[in-house]
């Protein structure tokens, strides 16, 4: 009795941090949406003029993030970087996704020859860090969005092909797969018609896991100056751009672009962890208790 007791209040436990992670996660995410949609159209970031005698002013009721070494306001360039690698971040983990799902379901589907080939060059090339390998191609373009979007995107596929690969196996196993084969449906149209519609929620799980990844990525880029252009507003911009003033004692242009970065990441990631929770039936059990 007393060890249902306890087994009910670890419960009730879960389940409370649960929802608490899952509110406040979607609080963050859904301020950092509107803010990227208002904030931007209202102020233009290239009206903003430079004003030296406001350099590198510290956080103040006028600028509540203070301003950078040219006299503009941080709170402002943050929201805009902010944007810039939201943006990045969705469309990448999109692009990612729809190549590690396709990758994944081909090579489940058809098996044999392909499958062992396909997982090969998964391997091979998960064997290069992502950094190394998004470096790589950045390099061969132009700094811009959209070959930090390519390079994300062809270096981020791999872990869903796998688990793609992995769900489908399991389903082809399942009778109405089997059934759909005896009846003469073809190997294309049980992958299209059954096996794909299945894995789309672990796909979409993959994705936002991967966006706050990309983010990451698309920062790392910008600050080794790979990714956008210098004078482009991104997260990782400003934090390349802030190292002098940091070393001169100026905390709050490093600190306020870190934080715009690391807490919607965490945010992602919450949302994300409680998706999976939901998926995993065992997990879901456990937070039932």
């Amino acid at each position: 009795m007393a060890e249902t007791l306890q087994w009910r209040a670890r419960g009730r436990t879960r389940r409370s941090t649960r929802a608490v992670r899952i509110w406040t996660s979607g609080t963050v995410v859904a301020a950092v949406v509107l803010a990227v949609l208002i904030v931007p159209p209202v102020v233009q970031l290239d009206q903003q003029a430079v004003d030296l005698a406001l350099k590198l002013q510290p956080p103040s009721w006028a600028h509540p993030f203070g301003t950078d070494d040219v006299g503009r306001d941080l709170l402002l360039r943050c929201v805009y970087g902010l944007r810039v690698s939201l943006l990045v971040g969705l469309v990448a983990a999109l692009a990612a996704t729809v190549i590690g799902t396709a990758v994944g379901a081909a090579a489940a589907a058809f098996g044999g020859w392909t499958d062992r080939v396909v997982m090969r060059l998964v391997d091979t090339f998960s064997s290069v860090p992502h950094l190394l390998l998004g470096i790589f191609i950045v390099a061969m373009f132009r700094p811009g969005v959209w070959p930090v979007v390519v390079s994300v995107g062809l270096t981020h596929w791999l872990s869903t092909a796998r688990i793609v690969r992995s769900e489908v196996l399991s389903l082809r196993a399942r009778p109405f797969v089997e059934a759909a084969i005896s009846g003469g449906a073809s190997r294309r149209r049980v992958t299209v018609r059954h096996l794909l519609p299945a894995v789309l929620p672990q796909a979409g799980l993959a994705a936002v896991l991967m966006v706050p990844h990309a983010m990451w990525h698309e920062s790392a880029l910008s600050f080794l100056g790979l990714g956008l252009p210098a004078h482009q507003a991104s997260l990782g911009n400003l934090v390349q751009g802030a190292r002098s003033s940091l070393l001169a004692g100026d905390w709050w242009p490093t600190l306020f672009p870190g934080l715009f970065l690391i807490i919607p990441t965490l945010a992602f990631a919450g949302l994300a962890g409680a998706w999976r929770d939901r998926l995993n039936p065992r997990r879901r059990s456990e937070l039932t208790l």
